[in-house]
């Protein structure tokens, strides 16, 4: 009976997604991998319960650890981000390949594979062999932001699973932390992205936590000054001096990225760094630019204009350097390529 309350709840919530895909302003001549080819209605025939499926199993996820909704969200950001989105990230290595589950940006990071796995053996039972872990990746990201409160967005579909990773492109390719704000922006527009996306996507550390090593030198040794960093607010750096003392066995610890709202997602984060509270050093930069401070400013105090505007990255980011037609394949379990 749970069951059936939690799908006649989605499939109501869903249909606002198919009236206003169509204000989604996406410019094609940006993806020119396939991304013509995807579609709203690619699974309409061929596996019609599918975002119920992906809906039930994000919730049940969510249900038991509500830290998976940064994670899921996290875990698509990575695979898109590393030669497009093609469900490399959910490889496991090889004795002929080296993936990028164990990538320097990903190691004892990512998570939420298990979610992901779980879903495709459901879906698998009743769509054998037809939709790609990439795809059911790309609706779990959403599903997962809908879960901690946020907006929802339509998603294309079609796309199809890769066959290989790199371990060496996912550390090459991801941004840092530690990078300054032209190099993140640079990464952003070498995947058809823009400044304005940099800010936006930036907000998804609205949910989730970050290990302490991604932010220490913040708080004891800001570029080789001995001091703490002098733009971080005092209450924000008393607090995770506490939770990141200065040894070596706090780099794995656990901070909030947004201590308001940790899995809320909201606009807290751009309040954040209004407030020089930002957590990573990447987040607060944005405050050091005129373009992007000033967008900052514009979604810390409007929350429907991040809403928005966060979806609207979230469609562009889905479709960069996808596969489609006869490239790649449908992987028949999400880390392992068919035999």
């Amino acid at each position: 009976m749970a069951h059936k309350l939690v799908f006649s709840h989605n499939i109501a919530s869903f249909i606002p997604f198919l009236l206003v895909f169509h204000f989604i302003p996406v410019v094609v001549s940006q993806f020119p991998y396939g991304y013509s080819q995807l579609s709203y209605r690619f699974y309409d025939w061929s596996c019609p319960r599918l975002t119920n499926m992906v809906k039930y199993g994000v919730w049940a996820a969510y249900r038991n650890d509500t830290r998976i909704a940064a994670s899921l969200l996290r875990l698509h950001f990575h695979d898109c981000f590393v030669n497009g989105c093609d469900g490399s990230v959910l490889l496991d290595d090889t004795d002929d390949m080296t993936g990028e589950k164990n990538a320097l940006p990903n190691r004892n990071s990512v998570r939420g594979f298990e979610v992901i796995d779980n879903i495709k053996e459901d879906i698998e039972r009743f769509c054998p062999s037809t939709v790609s872990c990439v795809d059911i990746l790309t609706l779990a990201a959403r599903e997962a932001v809908v879960l901690a409160g946020g907006p929802s967005w339509p998603v294309m579909l079609g796309r199809r699973d890769g066959v290989t990773a790199s371990q060496r492109a996912a550390n090459e390719q991801l941004p840092s932390p530690f990078e300054p704000l032209e190099n993140i922006t640079a990464k952003f527009t070498s995947k058809g992205l823009d400044l304005k996306d940099v800010v936006v996507l930036s907000g998804a550390h609205t949910i989730g936590f970050a290990q302490c090593f991604t932010f220490k030198n913040r708080l004891f040794n800001f570029r080789g000054s001995g001091k703490p960093d002098p733009m971080l607010d005092s209450s924000a750096l008393t607090n995770l001096q506490t939770m990141c003392p200065n040894i070596d066995s706090s780099n794995t610890n656990l901070a909030p990225l947004d201590s308001g709202s940790m899995y809320r997602f909201d606009n807290k984060y751009y309040t954040n760094l209004v407030n020089n509270a930002g957590l990573l050093e990447s987040d607060q930069v944005l405050m050091q630019d005129s373009k992007t401070a000033a967008m900052v400013n514009s979604y810390s105090m409007n929350s429907f204009l991040f809403g928005n505007d966060f979806g609207t990255s979230m469609a562009k980011l889905g479709n960069i350097g996808v596969l489609t037609g006869n490239k790649g394949q449908i992987r028949k379990k999400c880390g392992a390529v068919n035999v």
